[in-house]
């Protein structure tokens, strides 16, 4: 059995060494479907491990209820919530063999030895652990150690399952391999889970939603495709993905002015000509080409980067603009001080409430 969650008005107000008051959680209201993966994403100190802390009940909210499905959990000890929690650190036990490691919750439960075995086999053989059941872990990598870690959580079969950075300590290509695993076997066993990272693409790459933190508060919670397309505000713009900010103006018919040319966006449809507009314009939603375009620019820097050449491009009128530019195994490389021309995609711009 898997549960919602439900976070209603939370707050966590910690008190400083000074004898001030520090807010880490300011006012959160969150509802998660049974089954679904959300992620809490922010940079460094923005309340998103608190907040996780709290729904494992390792910190007690200093306002606010959070419910698993229609129970109240505020006053339930740890122990008696069942959850269970994947920790940066693998946290294996290094005397015990893989078997082990991941019998030892159930071993504390007092179950039956045959449910046992039946349990931590089935679990081992659905993450991929059957040849390894009898090794140590330091006989394993780091990634299999990961694995073993979530192993040991998935055999306890908990309501709701936690993940604090669990890939931090993984180099990039592990880290992007057990990344798909983990979602894998997330949906096989239809966990209500909670994932907190600060990474952007491991967020994207996993999530059924994504609730982007700042400051203790939650600036936009929605799908990955909503947060990096409709960003609800600059801060999830600039952190979710890379952003060209441009100023332009509403003019009549539909149309935006950037550095005196007219560009037909339907994001600006219903407000008022003449009005200011910040433009979220990604770097892969610009054409670049040598002659045909609607905005002229030079080049400033030519960043290759195997499927993508990054340029930098010094737009007249417009401020600098990064532009990525596919496939430069065919299409040849821009060089520093080229004359370009950009036209940007109109489905693709939005324009900042």
């Amino acid at each position: 059995m898997t549960d919602s969650i439900r976070i209603v008005g939370v707050e966590k107000v910690f008190t400083a060494p000074d004898g001030s008051s520090v807010a880490a959680v300011k006012n959160v209201n969150l509802e998660i479907a049974a089954g679904k993966l959300v992620t809490l994403l922010g940079p460094s100190g923005c309340g998103k491990t608190t907040l996780l802390r709290m729904i494992a009940g390792f910190e007690e909210p200093t306002a606010g209820d959070i419910f698993f499905g229609e129970k109240r959990i505020n006053d339930e000890p740890p122990n008696k919530r069942d959850t269970a929690m994947v920790f940066q650190s693998y946290a294996v036990f290094p005397h015990l063999d893989v078997f082990e490691n991941v019998a030892f919750g159930l071993r504390l439960r007092k179950l039956p030895k045959a449910e046992i075995g039946e349990r931590v086999g089935r679990v081992l053989d659905q993450t991929g652990l059957g040849p390894y059941a009898r090794r140590s872990p330091n006989q394993l990598s780091g990634g299999q150690q990961q694995r073993v870690a979530l192993a040991r959580c998935l055999v306890m079969e908990p309501r709701v399952l936690l993940f604090d950075e669990p890939l931090s300590n993984l180099d990039a290509k592990l880290r992007e391999q057990m990344r798909v695993e983990i979602r894998e076997l997330q949906q096989r066993f239809g966990i209500t889970s909670i994932y907190v990272t600060h990474d952007q693409v491991e967020a994207m790459s996993i999530s059924d939603e994504i609730v982007v933190m700042n400051a203790g508060a939650v600036e936009q919670a929605g799908t990955p495709h909503t947060i990096y397309a409709r960003p609800a505000t600059r801060f999830v713009a600039d952190f979710v993905g890379k952003a060209n900010f441009v100023e332009a103006t509403v003019s009549a018919g539909g149309a935006v002015e950037i550095a005196g040319r007219e560009l037909k966006l339907p994001a600006t449809a219903g407000r008022q000509a003449g009005a200011k507009v910040t433009l979220v314009v990604r770097p892969e939603a610009v054409r670049i080409d040598a002659k045909d375009g609607l905005l002229s620019g030079t080049v400033k820097r030519a960043m290759f980067l195997g499927s993508v050449v990054e340029y930098l491009v010094a737009v007249d009128g417009a401020g600098d603009w990064l532009v990525d530019h596919p496939n430069p195994a065919e299409t040849g490389l821009l060089k520093v001080g080229d004359t370009v021309r950009l036209t940007p995609s109109p489905a693709s711009v939005h324009a900042l409430p």
